[in-house]
């Protein structure tokens, strides 16, 4: 299964001049802690991830060391040059670069690097609680039929 079939293809995203504030509110508003840092390609009209910004980036680099956020940019924060993946990676590759790494979460690109959507954890795990369903389910199937066709 390729990345591009579970991800989030609707990733909430900022840009490095905005205000860090304005960050945490998106953070607030849609429920997340993880925003993709983009810039936008003024020819095509789409968004390259540039970097990714984290609740927890917010409170170890802002919050603990007792900085005023309003004074402060995404571009500030963030984490620059993130790790990405192409939507047609395969999950496994996916799971084992996020491992070595140590992250949650993925900004997905397509061609050309645009961004086409977020790969998180949570993501595979709804897609393999999924299969495994349809396994117990073939299970459970198989069982009754062999009940029903035995006299």
């Amino acid at each position: 299964m390729d990345i591009g079939k579970i991800c989030n293809r609707n990733a909430v995203t900022v840009r490095e001049l905005d205000e860090l504030t304005r960050a945490a509110q998106l953070m607030r508003e849609k429920h997340i802690g993880y925003l993709v840092v983009v810039k936008p390609d003024l020819v095509d009209g789409t968004v390259r991830p540039v970097g990714v910004i984290t609740d927890r980036d917010i409170v170890v680099a802002v919050v603990a060391k007792e900085t005023d956020p309003r004074t402060l940019k995404v571009g500030e924060v963030m984490t620059r040059q993130p790790a990405v993946v192409d939507e047609g990676t395969p999950v496994a590759t996916a799971l084992q670069l996020m491992r070595r790494i140590g992250v949650r979460r993925l900004p997905v690109i397509g061609r050309m690097g645009m961004l086409v959507g977020v790969l998180s954890l949570d993501d595979v795990l709804d897609a393999i609680s999924g299969e495994l369903l349809d396994i117990a389910g073939s299970i459970r199937h198989e069982i009754r039929m062999e009940d029903a066709l035995r006299p």
